[in-house]
């Protein structure tokens, strides 16, 4: 999918924000009080195996939740496109594969080797 246009990005942000949203609420929330309580230790293994599961994936969905609210409210305040970092435009590939991508990739380079 070819996009051409910040306000595409937008909505595909905002198409985004919908399903991680209705994740969270729908999703993986499978806590059970009672694990350990079983008859037979394998299932009680199994169901914590698959709350910690469920809780990392949560986690994961929250947290790109945030970027992508963050993205759009930078939308809102005009800075969309724009690193934090150097202050310098985000290249329209970067933003094509990272809608939410906050750095430029030079910045986000220097930032993940710790520069």
């Amino acid at each position: 999918m070819v996009i051409r246009s910040k306000e595409e990005l937008q909505q595909m942000l905002l198409g985004e924000q919908v399903r991680l949203k209705s994740q969270l609420e729908h999703g993986a929330s499978r806590i059970n009080e009672h694990v350990g309580y079983g008859n037979h230790m394998a299932d009680d293994a199994t169901e914590a195996f698959e709350q910690a599961r469920d809780f990392s994936v949560r986690a994961r969905v929250g947290d790109t939740l945030i970027e992508v609210e963050h993205a759009l409210n930078k939308f809102a305040a005009g800075t969309y496109g724009v690193c934090e970092e150097c202050g310098k435009d985000i290249d329209w590939a970067r933003l094509e594969a990272k809608p939410e991508a906050r750095l430029c990739i030079k910045c986000k380079q220097r930032s993940a080797f710790g520069r």
